[in-house]
């Protein structure tokens, strides 16, 4: 009697499964019918996607997060590697457009100059200052840049502005330079206006040289640029090198008192430039010869 009974009870339960199914699918066919219609489900719609979407921030906010990262990180290296490259393209054009001033003076004295495009086709390698010497009665710096690179000694540094100083000893991926304030240092400059040639010595001041050599009568008046006269062949011509801040005539003395201000930022540079002169290049091509 009880196995009858049992048996019945799992004879029902299909059955029962088979109507809750057709009630179930009935039910939807509906409400599919009515809200195509009527469009009477849209509140239970708004409502269910408004209690679902905080769960879905969640859900989505690790990926988000590293996908921020991951663009945030490129667009940062894709900035500094395109400012690397500006910042070397601008010192570099800067470096040429520099001596512009001075050929423009030198063709106007001259009224012809045939080799002045070649003059101003100097190699040029940017180069970084590694450290600066703490002694305050020299003026001298290290750069990143040695005999594997093909610098030599006395080979001329610049900045965007104008003339830094020289290479005074070399390593094989390092060097030493002094710069054109230190005390010991003297270098051949022009007048820019008037051609006259003299000497401008360092002071152990980053902001002034001294002009010791021009007589009372020199044609010289503050603001006149002074720029590299190539005399020596330690210095490629017509770079600038300071702007004549101070001029004193003294009739007593031989000699007036004049001083400039250097072109370079000395005492603020983070970056030079190694000038190759094409025409020391020459030079020692042909004494190698």
């Amino acid at each position: 009697m009880a196995v009858g009974t049992e048996s019945q009870r799992h004879s029902s339960r299909p059955t029962a499964l088979g109507v809750r199914f057709l009630l179930l699918c009935g039910l939807s066919l509906t409400l599919l019918i009515i809200d195509q219609r009527e469009n009477h489900l849209d509140t239970a719609r708004r409502a269910l996607s408004a209690t679902v979407y905080p769960l879905r921030v969640i859900v989505d906010a690790p990926i988000a997060f590293w996908r921020w990262i991951d663009e945030t990180t490129t667009e940062r290296k894709e900035l500094l590697k395109e400012s690397s490259r500006l910042k070397t393209e601008r010192l570099l054009t800067d470096a040429r457009l520099q001596r512009y001033a001075a050929l423009e003076a030198e063709n106007a004295r001259l009224r012809a100059m045939l080799d002045a495009t070649t003059r101003v086709r100097d190699q040029i390698r940017v180069a970084e200052i590694l450290s600066v010497s703490p002694n305050p009665f020299r003026h001298s710096i290290i750069i990143d840049k040695g005999t594997r690179h093909d610098v030599y000694d006395g080979q001329t540094i610049v900045d965007a502005n104008g003339v830094v100083g020289q290479i005074i000893q070399t390593g094989l991926m390092s060097s030493q330079a002094l710069l054109i304030s230190d005390p010991d240092h003297a270098l051949p400059v022009e007048v820019n206006r008037t051609g006259l040639r003299t000497i401008a010595m360092g002071t152990g001041e980053f902001d002034r040289l001294d002009l010791p050599f021009l007589a009372n009568n020199a044609d010289i008046r503050e603001g006149d640029l002074l720029v590299t006269s190539g005399l020596g062949g330690a210095f490629p011509a017509g770079y600038p090198v300071a702007v004549v801040d101070k001029v004193t005539f003294i009739p007593e003395e031989s000699f007036a008192q004049v001083s400039a201000r250097p072109a370079a930022a000395l005492n603020q540079i983070r970056e030079i430039m190694l000038v190759w002169s094409t025409r020391a290049n020459t030079e020692s091509e042909i004494v190698d010869e």
